[in-house]
């Protein structure tokens, strides 16, 4: 995954930015990245508003993505269940299940890259992000 650019970003970026921005990306604080686009002290730094924006587009496609893996999920066991294939349904399922940890571990590491101060590209939802004039 080719996602660090290195994008200049006007101002210091701070630690207190860097903190504020890794913290957006963690699925469980949703409500972060909104907090730091209404926050008065926080919306005006652009390094802090950049990640909160992106976390957010993250977040949904990990909602959606979600969706999917469990939609297929249930299909495909409801369909190998009704042909009696029970060790295939059970390594499916399996693998279902680590699939769901993939936006979780990506958020991590898009997490970690923020907290270290880099502006990063996320493949097709930044172009997306800035195209709709988000970013």
């Amino acid at each position: 995954m080719n996602t660090a650019s290195n994008q200049a970003m006007p101002g210091d970026v701070t630690s207190n930015d860097r903190l504020w921005a890794a913290l957006a990306y963690f699925p469980n604080l949703v409500i972060l990245p909104i907090l730091i686009l209404v926050m008065e002290e926080n919306k005006t730094r652009a390094f802090q508003r950049y990640h909160a924006i992106q976390a957010l587009g993250m977040l949904a496609v990990a909602v959606v993505y979600g969706v999917v893996i469990g939609l297929l999920q249930c299909v495909l066991g409801f369909a190998l269940g009704a042909v009696n294939a029970g060790l295939i349904s059970t390594a499916l399922s399996c693998l279902m299940t680590l699939l769901s940890f993939v936006p979780a571990a990506a958020m991590l590491y898009f997490a970690y890259q923020a907290y270290t101060g880099k502006i990063f590209e996320i493949p097709v939802l930044t172009q997306f992000l800035r195209q709709q004039k988000w970013l």
